[in-house]
């Protein structure tokens, strides 16, 4: 007869129930480590990290639970870093328009240009760090030699141009002033509102010789039209009482025409501004709401008032108007054009 065992010893097949129940937890416990290090929010290199035994005793945890560790079909893998895997370039036309400021272009997944609809202004907002302005001659207005942007937007700016609009009055009108790249097509005149682009490529708005150019930078191209609109963040005092005299011939003698402006803030942003039906002093309370701190008037009447947004494909951009009712350009900038004009264009 066999010895009795003690009750307080346990018998073979206990031990075995056991090591068994003990072999089961470990592995659950792996296998969920596993699963948890491959979810949503690790990283490959937490992943990595992780010594090989675990993976191992994933593995055999795996097939001793009779089951492959796999990912369910909905599961996606972590989201791409925005930056990291955003086109150079993404211009967009909004589905909505507000008054507050919408982002229509992105440059290396970061703003660079919003939109904003305020009555019957529609504004553009363009961030300095990431465009550039490159002032165009027209075939007419300037001529077609002797210039680095010409009557068309060129093959340079092709796949970078953002957005473009009308420049100041016609060259043979009063108060105006174009040069660029030492070409001049009309020689300055100290007082006159100026666009000022410099080498480095950041533009400034002033009275020429009255605050630009600035000390020590040396200048590229200037655009002069007229007097500034806005000056310390102030109206001119007779945007009112001085509508075509001052601010220029207006078709049929209208005072309320197409008119639009370029102003900076004091951040240095660029706001572009223009509406079918405004007053000089309109224009100017609407660059002033939008922020800016000196603003000249570009061209008026609804033949020479026209912005375009370019939204890029695989065979190039399409030009977007962005005025609503504006007659637009032949062309639309891409194609020679006989007047001026403004390329905002990705650095």
């Amino acid at each position: 007869m066999p010895p009795r065992r003690s009750e307080t010893t346990p018998s073979r097949s206990s031990h075995a129930r056991r090591r068994l129940t003990l072999l089961t937890s470990v592995a659950a416990l792996v296998l969920v480590g596993a699963l948890l290090a491959g979810a949503p929010g690790h990283t490959q290199a937490t992943s990595a990290r992780q010594p090989g035994r675990a993976a191992r005793h994933a593995r055999r945890a795996a097939r001793h639970a009779g089951r492959a560790a796999r990912p369910s079909a909905g599961a996606q893998p972590p989201a791409a870093s925005p930056v990291a895997h955003a086109v150079p370039l993404l211009v967009s036309d909004p589905a909505t328009r507000s008054a507050a400021w919408t982002p229509v272009a992105l440059l290396r997944g970061q703003a660079a240009a919003w939109i904003a609809q305020r009555a019957d202004v529609t504004l553009l907002r363009f961030n300095q760090r990431f465009l550039r302005v490159d002032l165009h001659a027209g075939s007419s207005d300037g001529g077609v030699s002797g210039w680095s942007y010409g009557d068309e937007i060129t093959p340079s700016e092709i796949h970078h141009v953002v957005a473009a609009f009308n420049g100041g009055f016609k060259l043979s009108y009063a108060n105006v002033g174009f040069e660029a790249g030492g070409h001049v097509a009309v020689p300055l005149r100290e007082g006159l509102a100026s666009i000022v682009t410099y080498t480095d490529g950041t533009t400034d708005i002033g009275a020429w010789k009255e605050g630009v150019p600035a000390a020590g930078r040396t200048v590229y191209s200037v655009l002069q039209n007229q007097f500034l609109l806005v000056d310390g963040g102030n109206l001119a005092p007779n945007a009112s009482s001085c509508v075509i005299t001052c601010w220029g011939g207006t078709v049929a003698g209208l005072s309320a025409v197409a008119r639009s402006g370029l102003g900076i803030t004091a951040g240095g942003q660029l706001i572009w501004a223009a509406g079918e039906q405004l007053l000089p002093a309109e224009l100017g309370q609407a660059l002033i709401a939008a922020g800016a701190v000196r603003a000249i008037e570009l061209d008026i009447n609804p033949d020479w008032v026209d912005g375009y947004l370019y939204v890029h494909h695989a065979g190039g951009p399409a030009a977007l108007p962005v005025l609503p009712g504006q007659l637009g350009i032949a062309g639309r900038l891409l194609e020679p054009y006989s007047r001026d004009f403004l390329a905002l264009v990705a650095n």
